[in-house]
């Protein structure tokens, strides 16, 4: 009875991975930005950065269907990302398997390889899901329903277009949430928003659970005012739930709200409190001050917010900078003594061009930043739906797994491979990969706040990447597709994840 039970669950999975790899492929012509509303996790323990874990924990699936069989005359391919053929396609199934009081890991080893066999696909016709393994990972437990933050209130100050670039990573976390966000719009600088545009947006971001209210800038506010002014404005629509007030950008990204309420929870909001990050880059602290850089959230407690409140009209007027986040460490250190409490998990992200070594590092992140500065797409990262896989595994979101000897798992970002022996145990070349890769450009002093940092590898040499490319919820689980771009004649390459959780034993 306990085999017939186990070969029930085994179809079982096969069969929804074989719907969820159907309807993923076609929805990848189709970029979906409506989603699901986000689900929490609990806050994490503290756990080393050097925490490994040793899992190879596999069941058989075997069979072979063509994806054409299930859903004929429906399919074409990723024509917004230009890809062609014929590329080299694999798939693997990930089954996520909660475990009470289990610790989110930086790095964890799998002895089993992630993928198995590459096919050579003329058509999409050709996809086929081969005989496989399902692979089982262990996760944190996690929490479902979304947390209650009612006594936040978040504001931006941005233009419309920007706003609505960001409401679907916006959605992720801060929707159903009962936090308050506060938004003051310019259509562009210099140019008032257009009220019907503004109405139109306000009611379409009530309607996907926002507590929202979009209001126009005061033309004469330049935009360090408008910034600052932030505060005066949350404070006015201050409840008596309220306890912080929160400053932040168009593109500032909270993965978990459960873990951001537990750094919250660690401090007396009945106290003045200024809590935020530093910048990564050193230069940057030392020449604009030792203050909450606004991209990486800015957090004042009620009392401090108050304060600010009423100095409103002479810091909003005694300007000695552009910087908005400027004006409000100016505010607070000339009329309290409250100093910065920096936070390094919240992040900034003050570098440029590649910060591939940022989002590969597998640390935790209380926040995220600039990620719409660009991707191996030339496109702003696709941060709603990398997200998506949070949803079946919690704190997995920018996990790290290695598979075999060269290849590694940074979940929603990249498949990395490392063809020089930079991933095997005892090889000359073997990196440590507690170290954070130093991807991006320039040559900044970061060690205060990333390190311990090494030197980057030469992609294609040392580091083959296969970029995130996409990723849509499908029924019990969530399907991803990570690309790289073949060289010297060599095929494209899509590989395909399709994450769902295990069900009761």
């Amino acid at each position: 009875m306990m085999q017939s039970g186990a070969l029930r669950v085994r179809a079982v999975i096969f069969f929804l991975t074989l719907f969820c790899v159907s309807a993923s492929l076609y929805s990848a012509f189709f970029y979906q930005r409506d989603r699901r509303p986000f689900t929490e996790w609990p806050a994490p323990a503290p756990v080393s950065e050097d925490t490994h874990v040793s899992l190879d924990t596999t069941v058989n699936v075997d069979n072979s269907v063509s994806i054409g069989q299930i859903i004929p005359q429906e399919w074409e391919w990723v024509t917004s990302h230009n890809l062609t053929y014929p590329l080299r396609y694999s798939s693997r199934a990930i089954t996520t398997r909660e475990v009470p009081g289990l610790r989110r890991a930086s790095f964890t080893r799998i002895e089993a390889p992630l993928f198995e066999d590459f096919h050579t696909v003329e058509s999409v016709l050709d996809v086929k899901v081969s005989p496989t393994q399902v692979l089982e990972l262990e996760v944190p437990a996690f929490k479902k329903e979304p947390v209650n933050a009612s006594h936040l209130i978040f504001g931006i100050q941005t233009t419309i277009r920007r706003l609505e670039d960001s409401v679907p990573q916006l959605a992720r976390w801060i929707a159903n949430t009962g936090a308050k966000l506060y938004v003051v719009l310019l259509e562009a600088e210099g140019i008032p928003v257009n009220t019907e545009r503004l109405v139109g947006l306000e009611t379409s971001m009530r309607n996907q659970g926002f507590d929202v209210t979009l209001f126009p800038a005061h033309e004469e506010d330049t935009f360090p005012q408008r910034y600052f002014s932030l505060v005066n404005v949350m404070y006015q629509h201050r409840t008596s739930l309220t306890q912080w007030v929160s400053l932040i950008d168009d593109d500032t990204f909270f993965p978990s709200m459960h873990a951001l309420l537990a750094m919250l929870d660690k401090h007396d909001s009945g106290e003045q409190q200024y809590i935020g990050s530093l910048s990564e880059d050193w230069w940057a602290v030392q020449h604009y001050g030792f203050m909450g850089f606004g991209g990486a959230g800015v957090f004042l407690s009620l009392p401090l917010a108050e304060v600010v409140d009423a100095h409103t009209d002479v810091c909003k007027n005694n300007l000695r900078s552009s910087a908005g986040d400027i004006t409000v460490m100016d505010c607070i250190y000339t009329h309290t003594p409250t100093k910065l409490t920096p936070v390094s998990d919240l992040h900034q992200a003050d570098m440029h061009g590649d910060l591939s070594g940022f989002y590969e590092s597998g640390r935790h992140h209380l926040s995220l930043h600039h990620w719409k500065e660009g991707s191996v797409f030339g496109k702003g990262l696709p941060m709603a739906d990398m997200h998506l896989v949070s949803d079946v595994c919690g704190e997995c979101f920018l996990q790290r797994w290695q598979f075999g000897d060269d290849m590694l798992l940074t979940n929603a970002f990249s498949i990395t491979t490392y063809p020089k022996g930079h991933l095997k145990s005892g090889d000359p070349n073997e990196i440590n990969m507690d170290k954070l890769e130093e991807t991006w450009n320039s040559n900044m002093n970061m060690r205060h706040s990333l390190g311990p940092t090494r030197p980057r590898l030469v992609l294609e040499e040392e580091k083959i990447q296969y970029s995130f490319l996409n990723a849509t919820v499908c029924d019990g689980g969530v399907r991803q597709l990570y690309f790289h771009t073949g060289i010297n004649g060599d095929l494209d390459t899509l590989l395909e994840l399709v994450w769902k959780e295990a069900g009761p034993e």
